[in-house]
């Protein structure tokens, strides 16, 4: 269903016109910079476990490495900061991104969601691709299944939008509630060889095994690899709604409105967020997915404000921010070239890290991150030195034309 921007937005479409006069808000594109290399500093330990992928599923992915104590408070430190957190972010800045293409074919008369249709199905296509050759626990799948819900929703009324949002956060609740009360009841799951639970079989395929039968077994349990975005989805829709009433209200943009608005969002993102994390974190293995998918999305929202109180305090941007910006102009293509190096890096069809320095406890996988972050802030800035879009930004623009 399609229908005229301007007259299907009504009071939303009205309220944000004047907010959004410049072309580009500088903020968004460091938040985008920090949100992906954020969801690597997660990630890059599913490439180190051994079983890789398969690893999340069966619990050991989230296990400390061995070491003395000081190692594995780093660790801990270093997931704590990261897990769930930069994942909920980049979702409300994808949240952010359909508000701002609502607005522009708003501006332009163009019916909606119109050409929006084809920008998701590329996501899906390039998510799928992704899923498949490269990294099992790809994001962009779901978030073009949610931004299509999502971008139907927004041609509703204001007030139904607000009701929608919240519906999706009570079921989400209650999701969570019903899967950590199952978590909490069922007890150890069985052993099942090596790494544990996960099959000797398994974490030679990773170790040691072809591309092919690696793609083979991702193809195989599909099913099973794709349950986080389906476990999720009501939080996805919910933070993509708030990533477009946050950008509605002002909350990105460089005046004191907006520092005021981030003042909060720090204030209270990281004020109720920190403490429920802690909480969740210290009840044990059996609230894992409250820290992940309920304190964490909360501790985001303060991420959020942090890192915007952070840049307005910027007078005189340097390296460090242009860095971020570049990584947050190309962060598709910065996504899936993360994703692909750390395969490269950790598996036995490149250089078997995960497999060689198994036993070498947490520093080398942090390390990792440094340096695959490092190649991306370099290699972001010297792209956009000669092309004005990454290059999967680039083919997207192409084949959809908007």
């Amino acid at each position: 269903m399609t229908g005229t921007v301007e007259v299907a937005a009504g009071a939303a479409g009205r309220k944000d016109a004047g907010a959004g006069r410049a072309a580009r808000l500088p903020l968004l594109d460091v938040l985008r910079g920090v949100a992906i290399l954020g969801t690597l500093m997660t990630n890059v330990w599913i490439f180190a476990a051994p079983g890789a992928e398969w690893a999340v599923l069966a619990g050991s992915g989230t296990a400390p490495s061995a070491g003395p104590w000081w190692a594995g408070a780093a660790e801990g430190v270093f997931r704590f900061v990261a897990d769930g957190k930069f994942l909920a972010m980049l979702t409300i800045l994808f949240g952010v991104g359909l508000a701002i293409q609502f607005r522009s074919a708003a501006r332009r008369g163009r019916t909606w969601p119109g050409r929006y249709k084809w920008r998701a199905l590329f996501l899906f296509t390039e998510g799928t691709v992704h899923f498949v050759l490269v990294f099992a626990w790809d994001v962009l799948m779901g978030y073009a299944v949610v931004a299509l819900l999502v971008a139907w929703q927004l041609t509703r009324a204001e007030r139904t939008q607000r009701v929608l949002m919240w519906v999706a956060a009570g079921v989400h609740g209650a999701v969570l509630g019903l899967l950590t009360m199952v978590a909490a009841g069922g007890g150890a799951g069985e052993g099942a060889g090596a790494a544990g639970g996960i099959s000797a079989r398994v974490v030679e395929l990773y170790a040691a095994g072809s591309y092919p039968e690696q793609i083979a077994f991702r193809l195989q349990n599909a099913i099973a690899l794709r349950m986080e975005p389906v476990i999720s989805f009501a939080l996805l829709v919910f933070l993509f709604h708030l990533g477009v009433r946050l950008y509605r209200t002002g909350a990105f943009r460089p005046d004191a409105h907006g520092r005021c608005l981030r003042r909060r969002l720090c204030g209270w993102g990281l004020g109720v967020g920190i403490p429920l994390n802690v909480a969740a974190v210290a009840a044990g293995p059996d609230f894992a997915m409250v820290a992940r998918y309920g304190a964490a999305p909360v501790v985001a929202v303060g991420y959020l404000g942090l890192i915007g109180l952070i840049v307005d305090r910027v007078r005189r941007p340097g390296p460090l921010t242009a860095g971020l910006t570049a990584i947050g102009r190309t962060a598709l293509s910065c996504y899936v070239l993360q994703n692909a190096l750390c395969v490269l890096a950790c598996y036995g069809i490149g250089l078997g890290l995960a497999a060689r320095w198994a036993g070498q406890g947490p520093w080398w996988v942090m390390g990792l991150w440094a340096v695959v972050g490092t190649a991306l802030f370099t290699g972001a800035r010297l792209w956009l030195r000669h092309f004005e879009h990454g290059p999967l930004e680039a083919v997207q623009k192409r084949l959809v034309r908007s």
